[in-house]
């Protein structure tokens, strides 16, 4: 019997009608039989503060365990003035803080993002990238899954509607589980 590879999905939102949240519902339904995944809400991660690191809150706890449970990470991100959602940035700060403590050390990491303009979160996506060198993750480099004019395929009701979106979600957890296995077997 073929291993299933456990993914944690997250969203750089805490919107509670984001586009990238949508992406995530999305993937859900498009995750492939080989795959599992699990989504985490970074809501309640209280700001990184290194004097209170060694002191996790227990949000910070349970990210941290669910990140280690899981085999691979997804990241669904909007972009907010050229870069990643300060939301992010501090829950990666506290997932992968104090030194020596770093719960992506090693985790393959796939990114898709929805924006309302039209580079489709492509910037906050390498900026994102930049940070994995540092958190020595592996991130999946293609397909990219980039959503400009995300009003136009996501429905009022947070359901992605288009097709080419919805097949691109699709093979990024393809390549994200296939992504996965080759790791773990070297």
């Amino acid at each position: 019997m073929e291993k299933i590879v456990s993914i944690l999905g997250f969203a750089g939102s805490l919107r509670k009608d984001s586009y990238n949240r949508s992406l995530l519902r999305a993937a859900l339904e498009l995750v492939p039989k080989d795959g599992k995944l699990e989504v985490f809400d970074l809501d309640g991660i209280p700001p990184f503060n290194q004097d209170l690191e060694n002191q996790p809150s227990e949000k910070v706890k349970e990210f941290k365990a669910k990140i280690r449970a899981a085999d691979a990470i997804l990241i669904a991100t909007p972009e907010y003035n050229y870069s990643i959602p300060g939301v992010l940035k501090n829950a990666i700060d506290c997932a992968s803080r104090p030194y020596g403590d770093n719960a992506f050390e090693h985790k393959p990491v796939a990114i898709m993002g929805a924006s309302i303009g039209m580079t489709g979160s492509a910037r906050a996506q390498y900026h994102l990238r930049q940070c994995f060198v540092f958190l020595t993750c592996f991130a999946l480099n293609q397909p990219e899954v980039m959503v400009p004019f995300a009003q136009e395929k996501i429905d009022r009701d947070g359901m992605v509607t288009d097709q080419k979106t919805r097949e691109k979600i699709r093979e990024l957890l393809e390549s994200l589980v296939a992504w996965t296995k080759r790791l773990k077997q070297e």
